[in-house]
């Protein structure tokens, strides 16, 4: 079938979004609407001694001035963790409470302090800078391995050391024999750096109360309506989940930093209930990036074991995750992750690794894409290539020599992962090829003919992905259409396009009828939204059983047309069929005639539908090799990304163009971090140092070569559709294959290591330092 799956299909989505048709929270407007305002604390770490709002609810256009004290006079609630590491098995851990509004204290630069509603936002903010605060200052601590130290300021009554919980996973006793009798030992100590999301669209949200049915209704820019239905009804409102109604339209990028509830989501909703208005807020970028919730932020120290052959023999790391001032919705899952996957693709005997989740005055870490694999692959990648460079070994050969054999699954690995399914030496040998592995010496010498340094790496990850349950629909109507009702919330992955080609697929529809509704708590019963490239494997296996009780439905409808009995009609390419007839009708037809008014049995119920559901008991562990090549300056220190060649294990491949986008966009992110993207705090007072764009770095489109991607799938026995996730990879493996890059072309010059992000500056400088040494 031309539409179906394993097609590279162009998405049916594009065509409003490149023509500027999308529909954001930015384009929504209600009748009456009003605007919000924030005054954000300018402190890190304050006492709020007093709020002085009179100058501003005098101010024209204003309707209301809001304060944490209102908040709390209210009787509303905090937003507290969703996730922690008792819940998962671990140690138990302190958890914090956060009001939306700051009431008696502050713990970051950006916390929330007050609102303003007025008629525009231009009154709003005029307003905003009325309201007076008086404040008292308090030591500020942003660094992880400060504020866990003794005597150090304590940002919660009960977190000691600002520590929540301490973490810990292997065998101890085992390692430290193992490293006892280790030919050689590599060691790193690595920072992990902090980042935030920057997507294309700003989160937003609208909130609408009315109050003759009691219902509120949020529009936002979510990766998850019903979890943010959820939260604020149970910890926010204290209300029914049926009096709460959110809806994501277009929502343009997420990352995982638009999976939680924000405080701006909750107070919309209060405000609209206050001043009889819906309310907007909209931040400017300035706003988003010192509200948003960011990512990463782990140091580590690592070392790794090996016998005189190069054989792996244990791995230890310790590390800290700097959460901020308050672990918000999943805020403690990448320490979690980074543990559970330490050893990646390795067979390594035994593994300890331990890590603690740390509370400062920054703005709180969630889950950013890859949530904690990124960080376990990237001390286990840097830790291999550190040790083929101490032991001489190429570096493909010390990974070839310790990846999981291919007949080795399902394989347990040290910390309690079973592995699913893999063929990692495949997809390396297949990646190397790729990428002109053997003409690499030819290439360098060009480089140094120019004047330039050329390094290359190779790296293999793996990522877990696909978690919880979830539900999907199909319903056809009278005109036998179809309209897929998703439980997943599709934020630029496409879904609206595999979606289709998998129905298509499986029941011959044509796709210019088949429709997809999402991202409304009142429309679809249930879903737990899209994050953890979780999408493909548990929605789409999902939706595999709701086409599957769609043909069983519609058997027994067409029996009825066709006077035959059930057990006797087929169905194949579109049509049911009665057996060795030629008596058949598309599934169209049946379709539009299960609407008939008149004549249909009563246990066939009206209209031809289906819903099915899935949940796997283990999740899939994509995986995949990358090979970087690029060019350092060593008058500049400018790195210059000249080659990348990506293969991916990712089972089956739905849309192999979607599933190379997605991995292109991962790889600039994953490049992002290891080149240029970096959130600063000021160490003393705790201020946001990369507010704006001119600050915080993005990589621009010039900051990649094309990056080649192929596939070497080996699809998973955990779900029907043999699909492992495909939204994180590009991410999870980027970072440590430019770094490892990098450190290559310097190696020469006796440059061991360079803090990330590796700008050119800092690459300049430590060129400088090995020329003095």
């Amino acid at each position: 079938m031309q539409f179906g799956i394993g097609q590279p299909v162009t998405r049916k989505e594009d065509a409003r979004f490149l023509t500027g048709r999308g529909r954001y929270v930015a384009d929504i407007d209600l009748v009456r609407q009003a605007h919000a305002v924030f005054l954000f604390s300018p402190h890190a770490h304050a006492r709020v001694r007093g709020i002085n709002k009179s100058a501003a609810e005098k101010m024209p256009g204003v309707l209301a001035v809001l304060t944490g004290e209102d908040w709390a006079a209210d009787g509303l609630g905090t937003l507290d963790p969703e996730v922690m590491a008792e819940d998962m098995g671990g140690p138990a851990g302190y958890r914090t409470k956060r009001p939306p509004l700051a009431q008696d204290r502050v713990r970051y630069v950006g916390e929330r302090v007050a609102v303003v509603i007025a008629e525009t936002e231009a009154q709003a903010r005029d307003a905003a800078e009325r309201i007076a605060v008086e404040h008292e200052e308090l030591p500020a601590v942003v660094r992880a391995e400060d504020a866990a130290r003794q005597g150090v300021a304590q940002l919660h009554e009960g977190a000691a050391n600002n520590t929540s919980f301490t973490m810990r996973m292997g065998n101890t006793e085992a390692v430290e024999a193992a490293f006892a009798r280790a030919h050689h030992v590599a060691k790193l100590s690595l920072y992990n750096n902090r980042l935030t999301a920057v997507t294309m669209e700003p989160r937003g949200c609208i909130g609408d109360y009315d109050p003759g049915t009691r219902r509120w209704t949020l529009y936002s820019s979510t990766q998850n309506v019903h979890g943010v239905r959820q939260i604020l009804a149970h910890q926010i409102l204290h209300v029914p989940e049926s009096r709460i109604r959110v809806v994501a339209r277009d929502v343009g990028g997420g990352f995982g930093m638009k999976g939680n509830v924000y405080p701006e989501e909750a107070i919309v909703l209060w405000a609209a209930q206050r001043v009889g208005r819906p309310v907007k807020w909209i931040p400017s970028r300035s706003e988003a990036l010192l509200g948003d919730a960011q990512g990463r932020d782990q140091q580590v120290s690592a070392e790794l074991a090996l016998d005189a052959d190069g054989k792996f023999l244990a791995l230890r790391w310790t590390g800290s995750h700097n959460v901020g001032a308050y672990i918000e919705g999943a805020g403690a899952i990448p320490i979690l992750f980074s543990l559970k996957l330490a050893s990646t693709v390795y067979d390594i005997p035994t593994v300890a690794v331990t890590s603690s989740l740390i509370l400062t005055n920054t703005a709180p870490t969630v889950p950013y894409r890859g949530a904690g694999r990124p960080e376990a692959v990237y001390i286990m990648e840097r830790l291999v290539d550190r040790a083929a460079h101490e032991m001489r070994i190429d570096p493909a050969e010390l990974r070839s020599k310790n990846l999981i054999r291919a007949d080795a699954y399902p394989y347990e690995t040290r910390t309690g992962w079973i592995y699913d399914s893999g063929n990692y030496t495949a997809a390396m040998t297949k990646c190397q090829a790729l990428a002109d592995w053997s003409g690499y010496t030819a290439r360098r010498a060009q480089s140094e003919a120019a004047g330039k340094l050329r390094g290359r790496s190779i790296t293999y990850y793996v990522d877990n992905t696909g978690v919880f349950n979830e539900r999907m629909e199909l319903r056809f109507d009278p005109s036998g259409e179809l309209t897929i009702v998703a439980g997943t919330l599709s934020h630029g992955q496409g879904h609206e396009t595999t979606y289709a080609q998998m129905v298509a697929d499986w029941l011959g529809v044509p796709e210019n009828k088949i429709h997809l509704l999402q991202a409304d708590t009142d429309e679809v019963a249930i879903g737990r939204g899209t994050y953890a490239s979780r999408s493909m494997m548990i929605g789409g296996s999902a939706l595999r059983a709701a086409a599957d009780e769609v043909i069983a439905r519609g058997k027994r409808f067409a029996a009825h047309f066709m006077e035959a009995d059930a057990a006797d009609i087929a169905f194949a390419d579109g049509a049911f069929t009665i057996a060795g007839t030629d008596r058949s009708m598309p599934i169209g037809q049946v379709a539009q005639m299960s609407f008939i008014p008149v004549g249909l049995p009563s246990e066939l119920g009206v209209g031809l539908q289906g819903a099915g559901a899935f949940s796997s008991d283990v999740p899939t562990f994509p995986n995949g090799c990358h090979i970087c090549e690029l060019e350092i300056d060593p008058e500049t220190g400018e790195a210059a990304l000249d080659r990348y060649t990506v293969v991916d294990d990712i089972g089956t491949v739905i849309n192999p163009l979607l599933a190379t986008g997605q991995i292109q966009g991962g790889v600039a992110q994953g490049a992002g971090q290891a080149l240029c993207e970096d959130v600063v705090y000021d160490p003393d007072s705790g201020q946001l140092l990369t507010g704006t764009l001119l600050d915080y770095a993005i990589p621009r489109a010039d900051t990649l070569p094309r990056v080649t991607v192929d596939f070497s799938p080996v699809p998973s026995p955990t779900n029907p559709l043999g699909a492992k996730g495909v939204g994180e990879g590009g991410t999870v493996a980027a970072t440590p294959t430019v770094m490892n890059a990098i450190l290559d072309a310097l190696a020469p010059l006796g440059v061991t290591d360079v803090p990330m992000p590796a700008t050119s500056e800092r690459i300049w400088r430590a060129i400088g330092e090995s020329t003095r040494r």
